[in-house]
């Protein structure tokens, strides 16, 4: 039964991509787009690395790239465990299967999928790139089945090894931060785009000289010796991938060994646990008393421990960060980008009521007056500002130090301020108007139907922001222009501080009375989900 478990295994990977493709016409169009996505991107790949043939620093450029393309597969089981139903090898403890001939099956039905076809397209133009005569060609056959072999095998054994957590709610939330690790990466590979094209290829000549020691990227180093005429070298890198791929497959065996054959105690109740949910106060005590504390207590819950306004929270806060800070780095940034992360937390204000999902309804039960709406409203916006406030100091701050542009600092900041203020009365007001679902499952963040609102609600909230904004942005302008403006430029502080509290005010009671009295059509609109 073992010898034929290979096939069977394979088999059952295209059967369940087969039949995952039948379910919806738009899931078969996303595939079948995103299929011709990555493989126009490998084809474009392999050229530019062919193009790099006979350059001088080919080999420092294909290297370190190897050594990242095996640590996205080493992550990518964290952030997209659903990508794959054979990762979770939990399905198949039923069957009267041994470790061994297991992990052979599943190594190679690990080979089935465009990321294989992705991997094997940069590996074979990364070797065709350094290989010079017909002894390095001979290790380029070598060292790519190593190379591929290893990134397959990381990804199983982080799945393996990890999928306990993968299937509990925090695992949820690394799947749902996946965008934020999208978007730190695209910052990251920009700037280092831009370093290399200001100071040249030749700044990857170090790096390379310790990753080309590092499998699976010794693979490829080994190539590179080999068309240096140095075989002893090139032996020993590529002796070095072969053992890395041992060694996952002995560790990939021996942790399916133990999930197949221990029990599942990640949903058994922990009474430490159960003790500190009980005695966790010291949130409530901090907080104001009656509504105003509960509502705030419970919206900042919702931050810590529902996976999709986590999401939403950490990737605003990073993006926030991030934008200004890089662009404060490679000196291409402005003292005002730190507004970016204003206008980021500020949106976390937008469709308050979604996140309540259908248990509005017992928010709905406790709201009978435009008052009990504005308590409730503001409580929401202090929960935010309880967070963002000190952030887009913090960032304001940071992204000033950088700069070196400390005069204008209490400027920036009343900017800041009154364009949190604003975006926390239009998101107020959008709430009660446009309210939208956010499903509890899988990674969408609006029920189908609904995105033209959300998008509407959104932009048109940020569009509202801005204009709101307008008087504070007119008198930060004047001061940069004026000839005496430098010297009235702090008061833009105040007056920003001044602003921002004074809208938000207006826009909380102006939102009320429409949240109360479209109670029951804003709790049929955020439980579609």
């Amino acid at each position: 039964m073992t010898a034929d478990l290979t096939p069977v295994v394979v088999r059952l990977k295209l059967s369940l991509l087969r039949n995952g493709l039948r379910q919806s016409g738009g899931r078969r169009a996303a595939y079948i787009a995103s299929a011709v996505a990555v493989l126009v991107l490998a084809a474009l790949q392999l050229l530019g690395l062919v193009a790099l043939r006979g350059n001088e620093h080919a080999g420092s450029v294909v290297v370190p790239l190897v050594a990242v393309l095996a640590l996205g597969w080493a992550v990518m089981p964290l952030f997209f465990p659903g990508g794959d139903e054979t990762l979770d090898p939990t399905r198949l403890v039923m069957l009267p299967l041994r470790p061994r001939p297991l992990v052979r099956a599943l190594l190679v039905a690990s080979l089935v999928g465009t990321g294989p076809v992705f991997t094997l397209c940069l590996l074979v133009g990364s070797v065709v790139s350094v290989a010079h005569g017909a002894v390095a060609y001979v290790f380029s056959v070598l060292g790519v089945v190593l190379a591929l072999l290893v990134c397959v095998a990381l990804a199983r054994a982080v799945a393996v090894a990890n999928i306990r957590l993968l299937s509990s709610r925090k695992g949820r939330d690394l799947a749902v931060l996946s965008g934020l690790v999208i978007a730190v990466g695209a910052q990251v590979v920009n700037f280092g785009a831009q370093q290399l094209g200001s100071g040249g290829l030749g700044q990857l000549d170090g790096p390379t000289q310790v990753l080309r020691w590092v499998p699976p990227a010794s693979a490829i180093g080994a190539v590179d010796s080999a068309s240096e005429g140095a075989y002893g070298v090139a032996v020993l890198q590529l002796a070095l991938t072969a053992a890395a791929l041992a060694g996952l497959l002995a560790l990939w065996s021996r942790h399916l060994t133990r999930l197949m054959t221990s029990p599942d105690g990640s949903t058994l109740p922990s009474a430490q646990g159960a003790a500190r949910e009980r005695s966790s106060t010291g949130l409530a005590r901090l907080l104001p008393s009656g509504r105003t504390g509960t509502v705030m207590e419970r919206s900042l819950r919702y931050v810590w421990r529902d996976p999709k306004t986590k999401a939403a929270w950490v990737t605003s806060l990073a993006i926030g960060l991030i934008v200004p800070v890089f662009n404060a780095v490679q000196g291409t940034g402005s003292i005002y980008f730190a507004c970016f992360a204003a206008g980021m937390l500020g949106v976390q204000m937008y469709n308050q009521f979604g996140q309540d999902s259908s248990a509005f309804w017992m928010v709905a039960m406790t709201i009978s007056s435009p008052r009990d709406a504005y308590v409730e409203l503001r409580a929401r916006a202090l929960a935010l500002l309880v967070i963002t406030l000190p952030y887009a100091t913090l960032v304001t701050v940071v992204t000033t130090a950088l700069i070196g542009d400390w005069p204008k600092l209490p400027e920036v900041l009343g900017v800041s301020f009154a364009l949190l203020g604003a975006m926390l009365a239009t998101g107020a007001w959008t709430s009660a108007r446009f309210p939208y679902s956010i499903p509890q499952e899988g990674y969408k963040n609006v029920a189908p139907g609904q995105s033209g609102l959300a998008a509407a609600a959104v932009v048109g909230g940020m569009v509202s922001a801005t204009l709101l904004c307008a008087p504070v942005i007119a008198l930060t302008i004047w001061a940069n222009l004026s000839a005496n403006g430098d010297d009235w430029s702090w008061t833009l502080l105040p007056i920003g501080t001044v602003y921002g509290t004074a809208i938000t005010w207006a826009g909380l009671h102006l939102a009320a009375p429409r949240t109360a009295r479209q109670l029951p059509e804003i709790l049929t609109a955020v439980s579609k989900g």
